[in-house]
Protein backbone atom coordinates (compact mmCIF):
# COMPACT_ATOMS: atom_id res chain seq x y z
CA UNK A 1 0.00 0.00 0.00
CA UNK A 2 1.58 3.86 -0.81
CA UNK A 3 2.18 6.25 1.88
CA UNK A 4 2.46 10.02 1.70
CA UNK A 5 4.32 11.57 4.28
CA UNK A 6 4.65 15.97 3.94
CA UNK A 7 7.05 18.06 5.89
CA UNK A 8 7.38 21.51 6.66
CA UNK A 9 10.55 23.05 6.40
CA UNK A 10 11.19 24.88 10.01
CA UNK A 11 13.38 28.33 9.84
CA UNK A 12 16.29 26.12 11.37
CA UNK A 13 16.15 23.86 8.21
CA UNK A 14 16.15 26.12 5.65
CA UNK A 15 19.26 26.05 3.32
CA UNK A 16 19.50 22.43 4.01
CA UNK A 17 19.91 20.16 0.71
CA UNK A 18 16.72 18.19 0.13
CA UNK A 19 17.85 14.62 0.55
CA UNK A 20 19.79 15.58 3.85
CA UNK A 21 16.47 17.20 5.28
CA UNK A 22 14.67 13.87 4.44
CA UNK A 23 17.22 11.38 5.56
CA UNK A 24 16.49 13.89 8.73
CA UNK A 25 13.29 13.46 8.92
CA UNK A 26 12.42 10.00 7.88
CA UNK A 27 16.23 8.01 8.96
CA UNK A 28 16.61 6.86 5.60
CA UNK A 29 20.13 6.67 3.69
CA UNK A 30 20.78 9.69 1.90
CA UNK A 31 21.04 6.90 -1.74
CA UNK A 32 17.96 6.01 -0.81
CA UNK A 33 16.17 9.12 -1.22
CA UNK A 34 18.20 10.42 -4.04
CA UNK A 35 17.08 7.03 -5.96
CA UNK A 36 12.98 8.44 -5.19
CA UNK A 37 13.95 11.85 -5.48
CA UNK A 38 15.52 11.03 -9.17
CA UNK A 39 12.64 8.61 -9.66
CA UNK A 40 9.72 11.47 -9.18
CA UNK A 41 8.68 10.48 -5.88
CA UNK A 42 9.68 14.12 -3.68
CA UNK A 43 8.42 16.90 -4.59
CA UNK A 44 8.81 20.70 -3.27
CA UNK A 45 5.73 22.66 -3.05
CA UNK A 46 4.48 20.33 -6.33
CA UNK A 47 7.42 20.67 -8.20
CA UNK A 48 10.58 18.02 -8.70
CA UNK A 49 13.61 18.95 -7.30
CA UNK A 50 16.87 17.75 -7.39
CA UNK A 51 18.78 15.74 -4.00
CA UNK A 52 20.88 19.43 -3.28
CA UNK A 53 18.34 21.61 -3.99
CA UNK A 54 18.76 23.85 -0.62
CA UNK A 55 15.11 24.15 0.75
CA UNK A 56 13.54 27.25 2.03
CA UNK A 57 12.02 27.56 5.54
CA UNK A 58 7.92 27.29 4.45
CA UNK A 59 7.97 25.27 1.73
CA UNK A 60 6.43 21.66 1.95
CA UNK A 61 8.03 18.50 1.17
CA UNK A 62 5.99 15.83 0.01
CA UNK A 63 7.70 12.25 -0.11
CA UNK A 64 5.57 9.52 -2.23
CA UNK A 65 6.69 6.01 -0.76
CA UNK A 66 6.19 3.34 -4.13
CA UNK A 67 4.48 0.52 -2.83
CA UNK A 68 6.66 -2.13 -1.09
CA UNK A 69 7.91 -5.63 -3.06
CA UNK A 70 5.57 -8.52 -2.28
CA UNK A 71 7.84 -10.30 0.18
CA UNK A 72 9.37 -13.59 -0.76
CA UNK A 73 7.59 -16.57 0.94
CA UNK A 74 9.66 -19.64 1.80
CA UNK A 75 7.19 -22.76 0.87
CA UNK A 76 7.92 -25.78 2.70
CA UNK A 77 8.78 -29.17 0.32
CA UNK A 78 8.71 -32.58 1.66
CA UNK A 79 12.31 -32.93 0.30
CA UNK A 80 14.36 -35.44 2.46
CA UNK A 81 16.92 -34.05 4.48
CA UNK A 82 20.19 -36.28 6.13
CA UNK A 83 19.56 -34.66 9.91
CA UNK A 84 22.36 -35.50 12.41
CA UNK A 85 21.07 -33.47 15.41
CA UNK A 86 18.02 -31.53 16.05
CA UNK A 87 16.65 -29.62 19.11
CA UNK A 88 14.41 -26.68 19.51
CA UNK A 89 17.71 -24.35 18.95
CA UNK A 90 19.53 -25.83 16.06
CA UNK A 91 19.24 -28.24 13.32
CA UNK A 92 22.88 -29.92 11.85
CA UNK A 93 22.30 -30.87 8.33
CA UNK A 94 24.51 -33.36 6.26
CA UNK A 95 24.15 -31.53 3.19
CA UNK A 96 24.27 -33.81 -0.31
CA UNK A 97 26.12 -32.29 -3.66
CA UNK A 98 23.63 -30.42 -6.12
CA UNK A 99 21.32 -29.19 -3.11
CA UNK A 100 21.07 -25.22 -3.40
CA UNK A 101 21.37 -23.92 0.23
CA UNK A 102 18.12 -21.18 -0.49
CA UNK A 103 15.79 -19.81 -2.27
CA UNK A 104 17.19 -17.37 -5.15
CA UNK A 105 17.08 -16.11 -9.15
CA UNK A 106 17.37 -19.60 -11.08
CA UNK A 107 16.12 -21.51 -8.00
CA UNK A 108 12.77 -20.02 -6.41
CA UNK A 109 12.36 -23.14 -4.84
CA UNK A 110 13.62 -26.89 -4.13
CA UNK A 111 16.17 -25.59 -1.48
CA UNK A 112 17.44 -27.08 2.06
CA UNK A 113 15.65 -24.23 3.91
CA UNK A 114 12.74 -25.16 1.60
CA UNK A 115 12.83 -28.71 2.91
CA UNK A 116 13.54 -27.65 6.44
CA UNK A 117 10.26 -25.67 6.52
CA UNK A 118 8.18 -28.65 5.99
CA UNK A 119 10.39 -30.99 8.28
CA UNK A 120 10.46 -28.19 11.45
CA UNK A 121 7.63 -25.83 10.68
CA UNK A 122 9.01 -22.97 13.08
CA UNK A 123 12.00 -21.46 11.78
CA UNK A 124 13.60 -18.12 13.07
CA UNK A 125 12.76 -14.75 12.12
CA UNK A 126 15.81 -13.42 11.33
CA UNK A 127 18.37 -13.64 8.31
CA UNK A 128 15.92 -12.73 6.20
CA UNK A 129 12.29 -14.48 4.58
CA UNK A 130 13.93 -17.05 2.32
CA UNK A 131 17.17 -17.73 4.79
CA UNK A 132 15.72 -17.87 8.55
CA UNK A 133 18.12 -19.31 10.61
CA UNK A 134 21.00 -19.12 8.33
CA UNK A 135 24.26 -18.47 9.62
CA UNK A 136 26.39 -19.66 7.19
CA UNK A 137 26.39 -21.67 3.51
CA UNK A 138 27.83 -24.31 1.19
CA UNK A 139 27.96 -23.66 -2.39
CA UNK A 140 25.78 -25.84 -4.63
CA UNK A 141 28.14 -28.26 -5.23
CA UNK A 142 29.59 -28.45 -2.12
CA UNK A 143 28.48 -31.30 -0.01
CA UNK A 144 28.80 -31.52 4.04
CA UNK A 145 27.75 -30.20 7.38
CA UNK A 146 25.75 -27.04 7.71
CA UNK A 147 24.11 -26.18 11.16
CA UNK A 148 20.93 -23.90 10.80
CA UNK A 149 19.70 -22.06 13.82
CA UNK A 150 16.16 -22.88 14.91
CA UNK A 151 15.61 -19.61 16.63
CA UNK A 152 16.20 -16.25 17.23
CA UNK A 153 18.72 -15.99 19.97
CA UNK A 154 20.61 -19.33 18.69
CA UNK A 155 20.89 -17.25 15.68
CA UNK A 156 22.39 -14.81 17.42
CA UNK A 157 24.90 -17.20 19.45
CA UNK A 158 26.34 -18.66 16.45
CA UNK A 159 27.07 -15.51 14.86
CA UNK A 160 28.48 -14.79 17.37
CA UNK A 161 30.63 -17.96 17.16
CA UNK A 162 31.73 -17.32 13.80
CA UNK A 163 32.71 -13.83 14.36
CA UNK A 164 34.86 -14.94 17.21
CA UNK A 165 36.01 -17.85 15.09
CA UNK A 166 35.37 -20.37 17.87
CA UNK A 167 33.41 -22.55 14.91
CA UNK A 168 35.69 -25.79 13.91
CA UNK A 169 35.54 -26.17 10.70
CA UNK A 170 37.82 -29.01 7.95
CA UNK A 171 37.27 -29.55 4.55
CA UNK A 172 38.12 -32.61 2.35
CA UNK A 173 38.76 -31.72 -1.05
CA UNK A 174 40.90 -33.29 -4.27
CA UNK A 175 42.39 -30.65 -6.04
CA UNK A 176 44.51 -30.45 -9.09
CA UNK A 177 48.77 -31.59 -9.40
CA UNK A 178 50.93 -32.70 -6.91
CA UNK A 179 51.36 -30.02 -4.41
CA UNK A 180 55.10 -30.11 -3.04
CA UNK A 181 55.06 -29.42 0.60
CA UNK A 182 53.40 -31.40 3.08
CA UNK A 183 51.16 -28.58 4.53
CA UNK A 184 50.99 -24.99 4.37
CA UNK A 185 48.76 -21.38 4.70
CA UNK A 186 47.45 -19.29 2.07
CA UNK A 187 47.21 -16.07 3.74
CA UNK A 188 45.68 -13.31 0.84
CA UNK A 189 42.99 -10.78 0.83
CA UNK A 190 39.67 -12.21 -0.99
CA UNK A 191 37.32 -9.82 -2.12
CA UNK A 192 34.48 -9.09 -5.67
CA UNK A 193 36.24 -9.55 -8.88
CA UNK A 194 36.89 -6.18 -10.66
CA UNK A 195 36.17 -8.09 -13.99
CA UNK A 196 32.86 -10.22 -12.53
CA UNK A 197 30.90 -9.39 -9.64
CA UNK A 198 29.70 -13.23 -9.37
CA UNK A 199 33.34 -14.41 -8.83
CA UNK A 200 36.00 -13.45 -5.95
CA UNK A 201 39.33 -13.00 -6.33
CA UNK A 202 42.32 -12.17 -3.84
CA UNK A 203 43.37 -9.84 -6.43
CA UNK A 204 40.32 -7.69 -5.51
CA UNK A 205 40.83 -3.96 -4.53
CA UNK A 206 38.50 -4.20 -1.39
CA UNK A 207 39.79 -7.35 -0.58
CA UNK A 208 39.28 -8.60 3.02
CA UNK A 209 41.59 -10.81 5.45
CA UNK A 210 41.43 -14.34 4.91
CA UNK A 211 43.37 -17.59 5.90
CA UNK A 212 43.36 -20.93 4.90
CA UNK A 213 44.99 -24.09 6.52
CA UNK A 214 45.98 -27.04 4.34
CA UNK A 215 47.60 -30.75 4.22
CA UNK A 216 48.12 -32.97 2.60
CA UNK A 217 46.59 -36.06 3.19
CA UNK A 218 47.60 -38.54 -0.15
CA UNK A 219 49.32 -37.87 -3.12
CA UNK A 220 48.38 -39.22 -6.77
CA UNK A 221 50.30 -37.24 -9.10
CA UNK A 222 47.82 -35.46 -11.09
CA UNK A 223 46.16 -34.56 -8.32
CA UNK A 224 46.01 -34.63 -4.18
CA UNK A 225 44.22 -35.21 -1.23
CA UNK A 226 43.95 -32.86 1.10
CA UNK A 227 42.65 -31.99 4.46
CA UNK A 228 41.76 -28.29 4.79
CA UNK A 229 40.98 -25.78 7.65
CA UNK A 230 38.80 -22.00 8.01
CA UNK A 231 40.46 -19.81 9.84
CA UNK A 232 37.57 -16.96 7.89
CA UNK A 233 34.84 -17.24 6.31
CA UNK A 234 35.03 -15.60 3.04
CA UNK A 235 32.89 -16.45 0.07
CA UNK A 236 34.11 -19.12 -2.08
CA UNK A 237 37.18 -19.24 0.48
CA UNK A 238 38.56 -22.68 0.01
CA UNK A 239 38.27 -22.52 -3.74
CA UNK A 240 39.78 -19.12 -4.46
CA UNK A 241 42.47 -19.54 -2.43
CA UNK A 242 43.41 -23.06 -3.50
CA UNK A 243 43.10 -21.48 -7.74
CA UNK A 244 45.53 -18.97 -6.38
CA UNK A 245 47.85 -21.52 -5.55
CA UNK A 246 48.08 -23.14 -8.89
CA UNK A 247 46.04 -25.95 -7.64
CA UNK A 248 42.51 -25.52 -7.95
CA UNK A 249 39.91 -27.98 -6.39
CA UNK A 250 39.02 -30.42 -9.25
CA UNK A 251 36.01 -30.57 -10.73
CA UNK A 252 35.56 -25.86 -9.95
CA UNK A 253 34.06 -24.94 -13.01
CA UNK A 254 34.32 -21.46 -11.80
CA UNK A 255 37.74 -21.25 -10.33
CA UNK A 256 39.72 -23.97 -12.17
CA UNK A 257 38.18 -25.96 -15.15
CA UNK A 258 39.76 -29.09 -13.94
CA UNK A 259 36.85 -31.62 -15.05
CA UNK A 260 38.98 -34.18 -15.77
CA UNK A 261 42.24 -36.71 -14.68
CA UNK A 262 44.29 -38.25 -17.63
CA UNK A 263 44.82 -42.09 -15.78
CA UNK A 264 46.51 -44.29 -18.07
CA UNK A 265 45.58 -43.40 -21.02
CA UNK A 266 41.67 -43.23 -20.44
CA UNK A 267 39.84 -40.17 -19.40
CA UNK A 268 38.28 -39.38 -15.58
CA UNK A 269 35.52 -37.34 -15.42
CA UNK A 270 35.39 -35.39 -12.11
CA UNK A 271 31.27 -34.58 -12.15
CA UNK A 272 31.00 -31.85 -9.89
CA UNK A 273 33.78 -29.69 -7.57
CA UNK A 274 35.37 -32.22 -5.46
CA UNK A 275 35.23 -30.39 -1.99
CA UNK A 276 33.14 -31.50 1.29
CA UNK A 277 32.68 -30.23 5.10
CA UNK A 278 33.78 -32.89 6.88
CA UNK A 279 33.81 -31.49 10.45
CA UNK A 280 31.54 -28.96 12.31
CA UNK A 281 32.36 -28.27 15.97
CA UNK A 282 30.02 -25.20 17.34
CA UNK A 283 28.95 -24.54 21.23
CA UNK A 284 25.44 -25.27 21.82
CA UNK A 285 23.74 -21.73 22.34
CA UNK A 286 21.69 -22.56 25.37
CA UNK A 287 23.76 -25.31 27.09
CA UNK A 288 27.35 -24.02 26.44
CA UNK A 289 28.38 -27.94 25.65
CA UNK A 290 30.77 -28.31 22.71
CA UNK A 291 29.49 -29.86 20.24
CA UNK A 292 31.58 -32.11 17.38
CA UNK A 293 30.29 -33.89 14.34
CA UNK A 294 32.13 -35.53 11.22
CA UNK A 295 30.34 -36.85 7.83
CA UNK A 296 31.90 -39.66 6.16
CA UNK A 297 33.01 -38.75 1.84
CA UNK A 298 30.18 -39.01 -0.10
CA UNK A 299 30.35 -42.05 -2.52
CA UNK A 300 30.87 -39.60 -5.48
CA UNK A 301 34.51 -38.82 -4.24
CA UNK A 302 34.98 -42.07 -2.74
CA UNK A 303 34.38 -43.25 -6.16
CA UNK A 304 37.19 -41.23 -7.73
CA UNK A 305 39.79 -41.17 -4.82
CA UNK A 306 39.17 -45.33 -5.75
CA UNK A 307 40.46 -44.94 -9.02
CA UNK A 308 42.77 -42.76 -8.36
CA UNK A 309 44.59 -45.37 -5.77
CA UNK A 310 44.17 -48.31 -8.72
CA UNK A 311 45.48 -46.50 -11.48
CA UNK A 312 48.29 -43.92 -10.56
CA UNK A 313 51.30 -45.83 -9.48
CA UNK A 314 52.52 -42.24 -8.01
CA UNK A 315 49.55 -42.96 -5.42
CA UNK A 316 51.25 -42.68 -1.74
CA UNK A 317 50.31 -41.70 1.56
CA UNK A 318 51.46 -38.22 3.54
CA UNK A 319 51.77 -37.64 7.13
CA UNK A 320 48.32 -37.48 8.67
Amino acid sequence: MRETRKFIVNDEKGGTRLDVFLSGETGRTRSSLGQLIASGHVTVNGTQRKAGYKLKPGEIVTLDFPEEPREDILTPEPIPLDILYRDDEIVIINKPAALVMYPAAGHPGGTLMNALAHLVGKLATVGGPLRPGVVHRLDRDTSGLVVVALSDPAYHHLVRQFRERTIEREYITLVSGDIRDDEGIIDLPIGRSRYDRKRMSTRSRRGKEARTFWKVTERFGPATLLRVRLATGRTHQIRVHLAAMGHPVLGDRTYGRKTRIELNRRRLPIPRQMLHAGTLGITHPSTGKRLLFRSPLPDDMEEILTLLRRYCPESGRALR
